[in-house]
């Protein structure tokens, strides 16, 4: 982002590329302006939240007119770095890997699988949804070579450590962590945890517990 993160909350942060999305939506469609209750609707986060959100980036609505989308959408791309590609590595081409591969964020062109790595002899030198594997043998000459900031984590939870420590010799500066290991890394890399298992155990918790609330709020 171009803008100081140390002003903006994460919390925040993390919901700009759901706006963004939205933003492209609207945008597709010939719509011209938004209210941040249209907004709301549409991404399920309160609009006293949203237009809290956008304060931090200056006055990017009229009061009365709302938000003229063009500006929206360009605003956003910039703060985003959507002009910039952003080249990912896989690690782990198992089930999950494969799928990762296949879609390879086809509505996000700004970020890309470029490359993965795995120790199966039999997937290693064969390309996926145009993605070569390469043995884990050759991950840091390989990575050393190619400009991938960013790792997606698919490996059995024993060895995803191991490997991180290899990443981070890699120069790697954000890791997408599927795997249910916390991962021990250096202040310079950003690393996000998605653990399906506990967002399943979670939702199953909160229908037991909360049958009135259908969605999670965002805060």
């Amino acid at each position: 982002m171009n803008h100081d993160s140390l002003k903006i909350p994460q919390a925040t942060a993390k919901r700009l590329p759901l706006y963004y999305r939205f933003i492209q939506n609207l945008h597709s469609s010939g719509k011209q302006r938004v209210s941040s209750a249209e907004l709301s609707e549409a991404v399920k986060v309160d609009s006293a939240t949203i237009r809290r959100d956008f304060s931090y980036f200056g006055a990017l609505g009229k009061k009365g007119y709302g938000y003229n989308v063009s500006y929206l959408l360009s605003f956003f791309r910039k703060t985003l770095d959507q002009d910039e590609v952003t080249n990912v590595a896989l690690i782990g081409v198992g089930n999950l890997g494969t799928a990762f591969l296949n879609y390879n964020f086809m509505k996000n062109n700004n970020t890309k699988i470029q490359i993965a790595f795995d120790v199966d002899e039999g997937k290693v030198g064969s390309v996926i949804g145009d993605v070569p594997i390469y043995h884990m043998d050759d991950l840091e000459e390989t990575l050393g070579s190619k400009e991938v900031p960013v790792a997606i984590l698919t490996v059995p939870a024993t060895a995803a450590q191991s490997i991180t420590d290899r990443l981070v010799d890699c120069n790697i500066k954000g890791i997408l962590n599927f795997t249910p290991a916390r991962l021990n890394v250096p202040p310079t890399l950003r690393v996000h945890h998605i653990d399906l298992a506990v967002e399943l155990q979670s939702l199953v918790y909160f229908l037991k517990n909360y049958p009135e609330a259908s969605e999670e709020k965002s805060e």
